[in-house]
């Protein structure tokens, strides 16, 4: 039973991944926009149906279909593992996914290849739950590339222009760098242990009396530079924001439930491999904490001045990832689920909400075109308000609690972490409500067909930001401090921490008040600036000093492409113009000698009976000469 239902849930996205590819176009748009989205919709059924189930089974659900690989004492199976982490995953993946497939069908509905676009985003679902649930750390990879396959598909969709399919190659290649680390740390892994299953890698590692603490630690830090990639963390953050090319569902799905949240989710199910008590464990999650702080930060101020809509709530998703990193290294697992799930809904409404706006305007995506919309378009208005206040951490919105819980163990941990991340969290909120003020409030500066023709979207796009927007709302209130839910929930899957719960006291409602007021301060200086002083964002010319800086990024695409791309590209240059032309002169030279040679040795097949003669004759004489010689 329990395997049938498995399939069911790995395989109904799939299915409608392949009759929108062979039948979509005949089916016509609507038909393969609700196929799409019911074949999502019937994975989150199932995922709903163990979830109710789990509670009676706490050491989780194991499946395995076949054997796959076996190479002596190495063997390797092609099975499903669905415990509490998986499940909980599943459900705001499928959950989501759903909502996300709904939204489409409104959003795509003018797009000639509708049907190739639910195709896609269905095998980006169907990869996404494989990765999620794979018993092993190979099944978890086939996931792992083909949601990277999916992202470069779905960024590049609108493939007549030049630069989305910049954007994709990208995308692409950026995460074949981390994949690469993921493989090397997959390889030590098989190697010290003889195994990749998840379940039999715990005991293992558990079990064992003289760990190699030096290949432990290659391998954890390799696999986090696979996490990097995937998501998005320096040095491989720069794909991501260019992502945004990509329809804004796409941007919605691998921003909110699906691609990005995959490092988290790997990290934290290797938790026992994180958490060994060892010196290169500990220099690793040390690593892994100061990556994340510094990526929230530096995402942070980058989003400060951008002024294209989607561009803001990219950077924003790479500087809440950099949170979750942070709760990683520091290994509070339960907060990192936590907030990857509070980020989820707030992040998914608001980058819907984001599409609903660049809807009403056309294709507008430029904040400084804005303005005024909030009367034009109330309910688009409102969700994304609450999904802005759950992001800055406002009290009692479920960013508030996850953001705070992120904050309060960096204050036990590591207090200059927490500077960073207290900062960062300031920032957010000071360039979400810029975003907000921009978009909504004062008036309309967008040209008079734009204020003509300013609209509410359709039920189908407004629907899935109300449900966003209530999860965004009430989504805290499974980790309540002192009473979480969550970690109860997890307890079967990460170890026990020291803070994973907080119980209120004076330091952690000092902490909790230092958190509310930075975030309303960076409120008010959004507030002071925009709505008070009707500031609206200069001219990309016009930008000087360090704004420019960080309106361009701090240059790192610059510093790439002038380190890697022109170094890359000047080697390739090097072996077409040099290396091959002098290969190509050696074989085609040794092919100008045996036709020369064989142009002279035609000229005695000339067909004289006396040549042929004479010159066997010479042999022969020659041979017998030898023979004589040889005695």
């Amino acid at each position: 039973m329990n395997t049938n239902i498995a399939l069911v849930l790995v395989l109904a996205p799939f299915l409608g991944f392949l009759i929108n590819v062979f039948f979509g176009k005949s089916l016509g748009k609507s038909l393969s926009g609700i196929i799409g989205t019911l074949s999502v919709v019937v994975s989150f059924v199932a995922t709903a149906y163990f979830f109710s189930g789990i509670s009676a089974q706490p050491e989780g659900i194991h499946i395995s279909l076949f054997d796959w690989i076996q190479i002596s004492n190495f063997k390797v199976d092609f099975g499903f593992q669905l415990d509490q982490l998986s499940i909980l995953w599943l459900l705001f993946v499928t959950g989501i996914g759903s909502l996300i497939h709904l939204y489409s069908i409104s959003y795509m509905h003018d797009d000639e290849n509708m049907h190739k676009f639910f195709a896609y985003l269905n095998l980006f679902i169907f990869f996404m739950i494989t990765l999620v649930i794979g018993s092993n750390l190979l099944v978890m990879f086939i996931g792992w590339e083909g949601v990277g396959l999916c992202s470069y598909l779905l960024i590049g969709f609108w493939h007549k222009n030049q630069d989305f399919n910049d954007a994709a190659k990208k995308a692409f290649i950026m995460n074949r760098i981390g994949d690469l680390g993921l493989l090397v740390g997959i390889f030590i892994l098989g190697s010290l242990f003889s195994t990749l299953d998840f379940a039999t890698l715990k005991t293992a590692i558990s079990t064992a009396t003289n760990l190699n603490s030096y290949w432990i630690g290659v391998a954890a830090f390799a696999l986090f530079i696979g996490a990097c990639g995937k998501s998005a963390q320096i040095p491989l953050y720069t794909w991501l924001p260019d992502a945004m090319a990509g329809p804004t569902p796409v941007s919605a799905l691998i921003h909110a439930a699906t691609m990005v949240t995959a490092g988290i989710f790997m990290i934290t199910r290797l938790n026992f491999l994180y958490s060994l008590d060892l010196p290169s464990m500990h220099l690793v999650n040390d690593i892994i904490a100061i990556v994340g702080a510094f990526t929230a930060l530096v995402a942070a101020t980058i989003g400060l001045v951008q002024n294209d809509i989607k561009k803001v709530l990219a950077y924003s998703t790479v500087s809440q990832l950099g949170l979750m990193f942070l709760a990683l290294g520091l290994g509070a697992y339960e907060v990192a689920v936590f907030h990857v799930i509070t980020h989820a809904f707030f992040k998914a409404c608001l980058f819907l909400g984001s599409g609903s706006v660049i809807h009403a305007l056309h294709g507008e995506q430029d904040m400084r075109k804005m303005g005024g919309l909030k009367k034009a378009m109330p309910i688009t208005f409102i969700t994304m308000l609450i999904a802005s206040l759950a992001i800055s951490g406002v009290p009692l919105f479920s960013g508030f609690f996850s953001k705070d819980e992120i904050l309060l163990v960096a204050f036990h941990h590591n207090i200059p972490l927490w500077v960073v991340a207290s900062v960062a969290s300031i920032m957010t909120a000071f360039y979400m409500f810029r975003l907000m003020f921009l978009t909504f409030f004062q008036e309309f500066r967008g040209t008079e067909e734009q204020k003509h023709h300013l609209h509410e979207s359709p039920s189908l796009i407004t629907f899935p930001l109300i449900v966003l927007a209530i999860l965004a709302t009430i989504g805290g209130l499974i980790s309540l401090p002192g009473n979480s839910w969550l970690n109860g929930y997890l307890t079967p899957i990460l170890p026990k921490l020291l803070h994973a719960e907080h119980h209120l006291g004076t330091t952690e409602y000092m902490l909790m008040a230092i958190a509310v007021v930075g975030g309303l301060v960076g409120i008010g200086l959004a507030y002071a600036k925009y709505i008070k002083q009707n500031t609206v964002p200069t001219e990309d010319a016009e930008i000087t000093g360090f704004s420019k800086v960080l309106y361009n990024k701090y240059y790192i695409d610059e510093i790439y492409n002038y380190l890697f791309v022109r170094s890359i590209n000047g080697l390739s240059k090097f072996f077409r113009d040099d290396v091959e032309t002098a290969l190509s002169a050696l074989v085609f030279g040794f092919g100008k000698v045996t036709n020369e040679i064989s142009y002279q040795g035609k000229k005695i097949q000339n067909g004289s009976i006396g040549l042929y003669l004479f010159v066997f004759v010479l042999g022969l004489c020659a041979i017998v000469s030898y023979l004589f010689l040889a005695q």
